[in-house]
């Protein structure tokens, strides 16, 4: 049974986002005073008093540098809250994170482009081996509905 896995934001991407993001701002970073905010770092939700930033990231754009892949107009950035200094990174055996509520999650295609997305009750296997049951499927982005905000990405099992 292929098991899927959340990626958080990579550790190196996020020494560059805790200086400059990718909308080309510099790091500022504040006080946390109530939690619950979902970090990309390490796929949790904040607790009080921890210092965190809202960064913009283009995570298409990060994965097609990787991978040649040319999204064109589907590149985008947008807003995501890490921790202002570096992390430990989401705890072993996490699951699926943010999994206990409405989720899109969108379908990429190997040159970037959108194919399709899917509002889910929740998040599973299930949710990913509908997703990836289209071999033309490369990379799954895991969204919030509220806000459309990025959570993390899954990308297609090795064979």
């Amino acid at each position: 049974m292929t098991t899927y896995t959340a990626r958080p934001v990579d550790s190196a991407v996020l020494k560059e986002l805790r200086t400059t993001d990718d909308a080309g701002r510099l790091l500022s970073s504040f006080t946390d005073e109530e939690g619950g905010v979902p970090l990309r770092c390490c796929l949790r939700r904040s607790e009080p008093g921890e210092r965190i930033a809202l960064v913009s990231y283009a995570p298409l754009r990060r994965w097609a540098a990787e991978t040649g892949a040319h999204p064109g107009a589907y590149d985008e950035q947008g807003p995501v809250f890490i921790h202002a200094e570096e992390c430990a990174g989401p705890a072993a055996g996490d699951g699926h994170p943010f999994a206990h509520a409405h989720r899109t999650v969108r379908r990429y295609s190997a040159d970037g482009h959108i194919l399709g997305g899917e509002l889910v009750p929740g998040l599973d296997d299930n949710a990913f081996r509908d997703a990836f049951d289209d071999p033309s499927v490369a990379l799954v982005h895991v969204r919030a509905v509220e806000y459309g905000c990025f959570l993390y990405e899954v990308r297609r099992p090795p064979a």
